[in-house]
């Protein structure tokens, strides 16, 4: 394999060997005839490639003597750095574990080091019409390639046509939905004439500068947009230069490239000698400051506009130069950044070390990562909008769709001219025209997570909604050991209905760069889904202990080398004449130096040392915050919001309609949820329409609107990652999976993704969400184990997920209030599991007795009767003094009757719905358990993994000495009809469970 002094040897030599410029050229010039890419910027970029090489260097050299913890390195994918140029630093980003260089170039974006030039095409989403460039191709595609066997000859690039294909105003009519489109409805025009990969039916023609797209030429940055500085005339298709090759043209515009958030929500560009306001408006990228209180109880930042990541404030400066060890890659010792006068320096040098330490700190595990603390390696800071994601297999492109769509939905809020009330719909985190960019390796492609993900976007596209999304596919051919096929990937990615494709060779910078900005700016422009493949290699093999030899060739190993993306752009400085071989080569020096140091200085910073420690973001709890917002709820539907709220039911609001059944409970505490947060939506399948399999959401849609409530495709991993990007939006979503054994398809989307975004990130971001979950068991007359499902060990093994289950009406609404105020205060993600059988259920003891039903409580009550997470409910039937029966869910009810019957024998009973599953309520369990000495667990889920397991267990580390049983459901599925009655807990075996344990 291709050790890292191998790969510092061979750059070193390369450069060594490149000839002399024969001229030096201006570096404010293009660093090709009519490239978007002037040398400055180059060079800026080459500063990032280089700064993320020497991080891989250094993450393999902190390995070595055992300080290091993360070994998978960026090398051979610096081309990302193209990518980040070519976005705003506005642009929320989830990045995957190679985006070294793009974390960098981001840093010195949001600085607003990285130096003028051309700037990316943007284009107005709320003033651009739907026409567009046409479908990308590829190289390998030939210049008359088509994407439709009717597009013919006339689909190549005419003279009259535009630029390869396109009409003479270089657009392409697209049928696009307009902007009015409503949710699921197609605007007039949409999906007419519009091809299955969602683009135009013309051919593309390869681009000679190594990038394709489906125009057949690569329309430079700034072309299709509002003018940057008041006065510049709009760029059209006429004042675009060639691709390189072709003869000079005009030099693109020399406009800003610093952004700031105007007064009407749109990131607008900043000219560098104007000094950059602070983005007005709540904080970038739906995070919160850690330690800051969205209740409202902690004091605002001064600056709204301003993040301070956790352990910002910490950040160590670069001092000093200690003794570097022999082994590893030595860089020589060049002239250091503190040691040239200021003038010297380079505006960018700055934001790349502070990125430099950055990632530093997360490969040795320091406490003082600015992102995650010391809790994983992670590409994330809150002031640079990259949200941090542990992903290696696509599960973050669910999110980043969410995202997308609720980006968008905030922006057309925004539009409406609603932004301004305090009262009204939320405001966007982000700017009202940002793009989510994501990215993911080829091997990815593969992941059911990313098939969702692509399937979704698709979807939500042919019906007429937008979501404004860049998929970023790095594509070095390898996942790990196995090699993707040739030619799957982009076979893969094009296919893709409604996802616009785009392809270029990252080992061109100048290329890289202009399809990029292309793509992100038709993305901007039309607000509708996009890939960028990118094509890379990858050098240092998959980590550290790969022994890629075992299954690659060396003439493989070598090619790969050849094709080196930060040789390719020194090579581009030289023959730009930029720079020479031995500048570039002090720089790679001196950011080699710059890097080692600071990688021995992080070595000293501390290590998170305690459990409290490790786990105090994990899930924060401040009940007396949630409580104080449940309660500011209930004295606006008491006061000022009365009457909207007397409307909002018909007249007739739920605490006069009398006893109400569990669900319809429900559906009237996700009405008052609605009232009290207007952030908030329901979504799902069948949930709007149809008013929800069972009928919980029955009529909300009608109250509230189809933006609010809303039907999604069937699929629950995509439903999931909707809720994730809204809650990372800024958001409160609560979206339905129709049955428990459902969620089993998307589990990974609550443990990997939502359970671990403020793990790491400290709290930076959140994303709030309350998961409705109708499940367990018991239903009369229907089922098979898809609809009775009885499982829940998973969502109780998921650190920090809050599980929730509700058997009483009245305990309903309380504890759906919780949950949505926990989500406001603190990011919680609840699971709210509904048990189906209790549904529509009226009686306990007799027919007829209504005694199961419930009143709505009135909000002056609500207060009152709020009930904190983790808060049990205690029923004492008879004298309530002879045994302790713990249970929740059907087991409630159960057990009541059960309790009726031996209190008919002289045994009473007291009987605990712990309501709360994750957390259980430990100190009310121990309390009715010490009272009785003995204690019945029913637990209706499963004998092996079940709830009884947890509550003994708790009783046993409590020090509990009394005596103890279990009734629990059999370890099996749960069959269809009257068979179910042998698997499941019954009546008669909880009184004889009861009776066995008193006889002890």
């Amino acid at each position: 394999m291709t050790t890292p002094q191998d790969l510092d040897d061979r750059f070193r030599e390369t450069l060594g060997a490149l000839p002399e410029p024969e001229r030096r050229c201006d570096p404010a010039q293009p660093v090709r005839p009519g490239a978007a890419l002037t040398g400055r910027q180059l060079l800026a970029l080459f500063d990032a490639q280089v700064t993320s090489r020497q991080l891989d260097l250094a993450g393999r050299w902190l390995r070595s003597f055992d300080e290091g913890f993360y070994t998978i390195g960026s090398a051979g994918h610096e081309a990302n750095a193209a990518v980040a140029a070519a976005l705003r630093p506005t642009d929320p980003a989830l990045l995957h574990y190679r985006s070294g260089a793009f974390y960098c170039l981001r840093a010195a974006q949001a600085a607003g080091s990285f130096p003028d030039g051309g700037t990316p095409a943007d284009g107005d989403p709320d003033r651009d019409t739907d026409a567009g460039p046409a479908a990308t191709g590829h190289p390998s595609a030939g210049p008359a390639a088509t994407g439709h066997p009717s597009a013919g000859p006339a689909a190549t690039g005419h003279p009259s046509a535009g630029p390869a294909g396109l009409p003479s105003d270089g657009t392409a009519a697209t049928g696009l939905p307009s902007d009015g489109a409503t949710d699921g409805q197609l605007s007039d025009g949409a999906a007419a004439g519009q091809a299955s990969d969602g683009a135009v039916s013309a051919g593309p023609a390869p681009a000679r500068d190594g990038g394709t797209t489906g125009d057949g030429g690569t329309p430079p940055p700034g072309a299709d947009r509002e003018p940057a500085v008041p006065g510049d005339p709009r760029v059209t298709p006429a004042d675009v230069p060639g691709a390189p090759g072709d003869e000079a043209g005009p030099p693109p515009l020399a406009g800003p490239v610093t952004y700031r958030v105007g007064t009407d929500g749109t990131a607008e560009p900043v000219p560098r000698h104007q000094p950059t306001p602070a983005a007005a408006g709540p904080v970038p990228a739906g995070p919160v400051p850690a330690g800051a209180d969205p209740a409202g109880a902690d004091p605002a930042p001064t600056d709204p506009g301003q993040v301070t990541p956790a352990g910002a404030a910490e950040r160590l400066t670069v001092a000093g130069v200690p003794s570097a060890p022999a082994d590893g890659p030595v860089p020589a010792r060049a002239t250091g950044l503190d040691e040239r006068p200021p003038g010297d320096r380079d505006a960018w040098e700055e934001a790349y070390a502070e990125a430099a330490r950055d990632v530093l700190s997360g490969m040795v595990a320091s406490a003082r990562d600015p992102i995650a603390g010391g809790r994983h390696k992670v590409f994330g800071r809150a002031d640079l909008a990259v949200v941090p994601t542990t992903s290696t297999i696509a599960s973050h492109l669910p999110r980043a769709v969410g995202l997308g769509l609720a980006v968008e939905r905030l922006r057309r809020i925004d539009t409406a001219g609603r932004r301004d009330d305090p009262a009204g719909p939320p405001r966007s985190p982000w700017p009202r025209d940002a793009i989510v960019v994501c990215s993911f390796g080829d091997a990815s492609v593969n992941h059911a997570s990313a098939t969702a993900a692509f399937n979704t976007a698709g979807w939500y596209d042919h019906t007429g909604l937008r979501i404004p999304v860049l998929f970023v596919c790095e594509d070095n051919g390898l996942g790990i050991s196995v090699r993707s096929p040739d030619g799957w990937v982009e076979r893969t990615l094009r296919a893709r209905p409604g996802v616009r494709y785009f392809t270029v060779d990252g080992t061109d910078p100048v290329a890289a760069y202009a399809v990029a900005a292309e793509a992100a700016g038709w993305v901007r422009r039309h607000r509708r889904p996009a890939v960028l493949h990118l094509r890379t290699v990858r050098l240092l093999g998959h980590a550290g202990a790969d022994a890629e030899r075992a299954y690659r060739s060396t003439a493989e190993i070598a090619a790969d080398e050849a094709r080196d993306p930060v040789l390719a752009t020194a090579r581009l400085l030289v023959e730009a004449g930029v720079a020479t071989g031995e500048e570039l080569l002090a720089r790679y020096d001196e950011r080699g130096w710059q890097v080692r140091r600071t990688a021995e200085e992080v070595l000293d910073e501390p290590k998170l040392a305690t459990p409290a420690e490790v786990v105090a973001p994990l899930s924060p709890r401040r009940p007396l915050r949630v409580a104080t917002v449940v309660a500011r709820a209930a004295q606006r539907a008491a006061g000022p919001d009365a009457a909207d709220r007397t409307e909002a039911f018909g007249g007739k609001p739920p605490e006069l309609a009398g006893p109400l059944t569990l669900a319809q409970s429900i559906n009237a505490a996700l009405a008052d949820g609605m009232l009290s947060h207007p952030e908030l939506a329901v979504f799902g399948e069948d949930v709007a329409a149809k008013g929800g399999v069972y009928g919980v959401t029955k009529g909300l849609r009608e109250r509230f609107g189809a933006a609010r409530v809303f039907d999604t495709l069937l699929d629950e991993t995509s439903v999931l990652g909707l809720g994730l990007g809204a809650g990372l939006a800024g958001m409160l979503p609560v979206p339905e999976i129709q049955y428990l054994a459902y969620l089993h398809n998307a589990e990974d989307q609550l443990r990997g993704e939502a359970a671990t975004m403020q793990f790491f990130s400290q709290g930076a971001f959140r994303n709030p969400m309350v998961v409705r979950v109708p499940g367990l068991a018991y239903q009369e007359g229907f089922g098979g184990h898809f609809h009775n499902d009885n499982s829940v060990a998973v969502l109780r093994d998921v650190p920090g997920l809050v599980v929730a289950v509700p058997a009483r009406p009245d305990d309903a609404a309380p504890l759906l209030r919780t949950c949505l105020a926990a989500a406001v205060v603190d990011g919680t993600v609840s699971v709210f599991l509904e048990p189906i059988a209790l549904y529509h259920t009226r009686d306990l003891y007799e027919p007829g007795d209504g005694e199961w039903m419930g009143s709505y409580a009135e909000p002056g009550a609500w207060a009152a009767g709020h009930v904190p997470i983790g808060r049990a409910r205690v029923y004492g039937v008879g004298s309530a003094e002879d045994i302790t029966i713990v249970t929740f869910g059907n087991g409630v009810r159960m057990s009541l009757r059960a309790a009726s019957t031996l209190a008919d024998e002289g045994i009473g009973s007291r009987v605990v719905d712990l309501r709360w599953l994750a957390p259980l309520p430990v100190a009310d369990l121990i309390r009715e358990a010490s009272a009785t000495g003995r204690v019945l667990v029913v637990d209706e889920t499963r004998r092996s993994g079940g709830v009884g397991e947890g509550i003994l267990a708790t009783l046993v580390d409590a020090g509990y000495v009394g005596a103890a049983r279990r009734v629990a459901a059999v370890d099996s599925f749960v069959p269809l009809g009257p068979a179910a009655r042998h698997v499941l807990v019954s009546e008669d075996a909880i009184t004889q469970g009861a009776r066995t344990l008193l006889a002890r």
